[in-house]
């Protein structure tokens, strides 16, 4: 019975409640509502309605567009104020003039417009409307503050302002805009600004843009506008949200977000006008402090002078990066620019060319030595005369000479030496163009770790900027100590000292990388992603062999094939077989060699050409010589004692031969040492690539929970340093290690002589086909 009256009594109490509950009905108001903004729409009720909870049963009507038209806004708010709403909710600049215009309101009404607080001067004293159901929600919004920090970053000369076509009738703009440039040395255009967003066709004279409107423009006008701002090369500078930067807009004075402060204050002054408060003592200002936020790929992109002296003050963002450099570098653009333009490389071709001549120089004496000569004689008479015409007083004679060695073994063996020293250069090319290679590819994966490092301390750089606001907001309400925010003041300087530092590492391995390829020292280039599997990579399997190194049944059997293949491709093994050929003919001169004789042939052909003078004419009974003669000859020779030289230079070549021998085991040696060493660093890559994910991911989780825990005053300040600290360290470790990884792959690709990238795919296969016929053939 009395579980009965329990049960009774509660449905009763329900019924009850439900009936006192009333119901309040919200009109709303809009200049224009775009299907994009639908979903704020619904955010906006979902927040109204939690707000206000219990308190009262929401009915919501849709929204009532003006289109910008101010006649019809007026005409809209009497036809909503007429209709059964209890409460109206007003949002656009239209609407925000047309009911300031009103002057007298029948229903309660709230008002957020996007009317700049230039044009509401409002006492310093001043915090409510103080006019009877009305209520304003007026943002720090300013034309005059945001040109003034953007002159502070780019001091233009004339700033084209960019406005919705209706605002200048709506307010005075212009009038506000001339008193502002009035004791300015810079100059101003007003531009209206077209729905499709390009402006192409107005931006002649002016060297920067202010974006005053366009917070209703399509994302593919939107594009397009920053599409054409940044390929002239103008600085620009948004008046509406930090969204627009990220978006391709080089900088904004808006924080990160304000919506969310917006609709909790419209929620709130709804829930106090249900609760019977008069619009006219709702506080109007929405405070929000104003940040500088500059698009970092939009600055390279137009090339803005960006200065170390403004990541204090600004907040450096990634955005859309829209901007693809003219020398954006991937790996394979760096070996094959090293291989083609490297001058280390070329001079190294040069030797090769220098040793073709040698061998030249070598067979050269084999060919025939053919030579002429003239002589003029001038003979003393008294022996002319009595010479009977042999020797005439003057007489000119030319001969001819031929010289042509049929065999030698010093020549032969010279021949052979000088070929194999021209293959041992080729193979000493060969091994200084695979170190190329490895340098180029060390270069670049040192530019990418270098590059990324400088993004995380430019993310860790606004974790602090975050930190100092927390502690700045814990110092004003009482729960932390000035010590805090001096603290974290203290860390964004040696912060920014840090991303400085940062940025310069990376243009000095900017000025490597262009070395290495001979382009000009100061040329800008930037180098493309590299990731494992994908881009660039996935199409030389290094995917496949990834999954063998990380399998540690294979991997002894792989190490076992890469020294295998090591061994012969490594040039400089094949360098020391040519020079150990080398030695040997030598030492084979000096040895059987020397008993082999050497066989030449020689010939010449005398020509009197003329005689004159006394002693021309031969006695009588004495016979003339003839004017020209030849002679023929065989000479062989044969060294029997060279001081000993022979035997000399035979005990060197022999010395030389083990030097060889000794250096081919010790590069041996080392082949093995390297690949068994590397293939290590390779399996404690994959480790960290996997364990530094797991970490960074916990590091950020912890920093959040951290940061939220130290808002509410229960952390104290080191431990949210020590969580800043350990999601900075670990970023950078998951960041790099997938760099790490590639880089040892490189450094294992040069130990055994042999480039996927620089390979067809083909002879990839084949490559691999072979080490898992290998590794096969072991189990």
């Amino acid at each position: 019975m009395k579980r009965r009256l329990l049960v009774m009594f509660l449905t009763i109490s329900f019924i009850s409640f439900s009936q006192s509950k009333k119901t309040v009905t919200i009109g709303i108001l809009a200049d224009e509502t775009p299907v994009e903004n639908e979903p704020l729409l619904e955010k906006l009720q979902n927040e109204i309605s939690a707000v206000v909870g219990q308190d009262a049963n929401l009915v919501f009507k849709d929204p009532i567009e003006n289109g910008f038209d101010l006649d019809i806004a007026k005409a809209n708010y009497l036809a909503l104020e007429a209709s059964e709403v209890d409460i109206i909710l007003a949002f656009g600049v239209i609407n925000n003039i047309a009911l300031y215009q009103q002057k007298t309101y029948a229903k309660p009404v709230v008002v957020f417009g996007s009317v700049n607080s230039d044009f509401i001067p409002l006492p310093e004293d001043q915090k409510t409307s103080g006019v009877n159901n009305i209520a304003y929600i007026i943002a720090p919004l300013s034309y005059s503050k945001d040109l003034d920090a953007f002159n502070s970053i780019y001091e233009y000369t004339k700033v084209g302002i960019f406005v919705d076509g209706y605002l200048p009738e709506a307010l005075p703009i212009k009038e506000l805009f001339d008193t502002y440039f009035a004791d300015k040395e810079s100059t101003y255009e007003l531009i209206s600004l077209p729905k499709n967003g390009d402006i192409s066709n107005v931006i002649e004279d002016i060297d920067a843009v202010y974006l005053a409107g366009g917070f209703d423009l399509s994302d593919t006008a939107f594009k397009t506008l920053v599409s054409t701002i940044n390929d002239n090369q103008l600085p620009s500078f948004s008046a509406n949200r930090k969204q627009d930067v990220e978006k391709g807009i080089l900088a904004t004075n808006q924080p990160e977000s304000n919506i969310d402060q917006l609709f909790r204050r419209i929620a709130l002054d709804v829930e106090s006008i249900i609760n019977g408060t008069n619009p006219s003592e709702l506080p109007m200002l929405l405070e929000y402090k104003n940040r500088l936020s500059l698009n970092f790929n939009t600055a390279k992109e137009i090339k803005f002078p960006l200065r170390y002296s403004m990541l204090g003050t600004v907040d450096i963002v990634g955005g859309e990066n829209n901007f693809i450099p003219e020398n954006a570098y991937s790996l394979l653009d760096i070996m094959d620019g090293v291989i083609g333009r490297n001058l280390g490389l070329e001079a190294e071709r040069k030797n090769i060319d220098l040793s073709t001549q040698d061998v030249k120089t070598a067979k050269s004496n084999f060919l025939p030595d053919v030579s002429a000569s003239a002589t003029g004689v001038y003979l003393d008479p008294k022996v002319a005369e009595i010479a009977n015409g042999a020797n005439p007083e003057f007489s000119t004679s030319g001969a001819v000479g031929l010289q042509q060695l049929i065999y030698s073994e010093g020549a032969a063996a010279g021949i052979t030496i000088q070929e194999n020293l021209q293959k041992a250069q080729q193979e000493t090319y060969n091994a200084a163009e695979l170190d190329a290679v490895l340098n180029g590819s060390v270069a670049y994966f040192n530019a990418l770790i270098l590059k990324t490092n400088a993004q995380i301390q430019a993310q860790n750089l606004e974790v602090t900027k975050k930190n100092l606001e927390i502690s700045q907001q814990n110092f004003e309400a009482g729960a932390s100590g000035k010590s805090d925010v001096l603290r974290f003041r203290s860390q964004m300087a040696q912060n920014m000292q840090t991303l400085i530092e940062a940025a310069n590492q990376l243009d000095q391995a900017y000025y490597t990388i262009n070395q290495l390829m001979n382009n000009p020292i100061s040329m800008e280039i930037d180098v493309e992603e590299a990731v494992i599997a994908e881009g660039l990579f996935s199409n030389y399997n290094y995917q496949d062999f990834y999954n063998i190194l990380d399998n540690p049944k294979l991997r002894p059997n792989l190490i076992d094939f890469l020294i295998e293949e090591a061994k012969t491709n490594a040039p400089e093994l094949r360098n020391i077989g040519y020079n150990l050929a080398a030695t040997q003919r030598s030492y084979r001169l000096n040895a059987a060699g020397r008993f082999v004789p050497t066989v030449a042939l020689q010939g010449q052909y005398d020509l009197e050409l003329s005689r004159s003078g006394v002693g021309t004419e031969a006695a009588a009974g004495f016979p003339l010589a003839p004017d020209g003669a030849y002679n023929f000859g065989l000479n062989i020779s044969l060294p029997i004692f060279n001081q000993n030289l022979r035997n000399i230079n035979r005990q060197t070549a022999k010395i030389q031969e083990d030097q060889l021998n000794v250096q081919k085991s010790n590069i041996d040696l080392n082949i093995e040492t390297n690949i068994n060493s590397l293939v290590l660093d390779l399996t404690n890559e994959i480790a960290n690539i996997q364990i530094s994910k797991i970490a960074e991911e916990a590091a950020r989780e912890s920093l959040d929970l951290t940061q939220n825990a130290y808002s509410q005053g229960a952390v104290p300040l080191i431990q949210l340093i020590d969580a800043q600290t350990n999601y900075l360290q670990s970023q950078i470790a998951s960041a790099n290690a997938n760099y790490n990884y590639l880089l040892a792959s490189m450094q294992l690709e040069r130990a055994i002589g042999y480039f996927f990238l620089l390979n067809s795919e083909d002879k990839n296969q084949d490559f691999l086909q072979r080490a898992r016929t290998f590794i096969l053939s072991k189990n």
